[in-house]
């Protein structure tokens, strides 16, 4: 894992078609999908000039992994997460919520979410 999954993270998938890469800048993760690394407020003031759309939508998701190592259990939620993502064909993923816990001594983590997808247009299409 190359950045830390954290509340605010935004991810979104690497096969995604994506506005000007000025507006756009990414850092690799292992999961497929790609980190925004912008400033949040400058990226999304940015897209509606250039024609572009992020789309919020709302329901929360959720994934919680057991294991004793956190990075992997991080990435795993986030796998998680990215399936049902795509499953509702949304190409992108706000984290809200990284939260530690255990139960019977095992450690887990749990990461909430809300779909978010970025596409060229004011009408939601979805990825398909």
């Amino acid at each position: 894992m190359t950045g830390a999954i954290a509340a605010g993270s935004l991810f979104i998938d690497d096969s995604a078609h994506l506005p000007n890469a000025t507006l756009l800048q990414t850092e690799a993760h292992s999961s497929g999908w790609a980190e925004i690394k912008n400033a949040r407020s400058t990226f999304e003031k940015e897209l509606p000039a250039a024609g572009w759309t992020f789309f919020f939508m709302a329901g929360e998701i959720k994934a919680t992994v057991f294991g004793f190592d956190r990075e992997k259990s991080l990435d795993a939620a986030l796998s998680r997460l990215i399936v049902n993502a795509k499953g509702m064909h949304c190409n992108s993923l706000e984290i809200t919520q990284v939260t530690g816990s255990s139960f019977l001594k095992v450690p887990c983590v749990t990461v909430s979410a809300h779909p978010r997808h970025l596409q060229q247009g004011q009408i939601f299409v979805g990825r398909r």
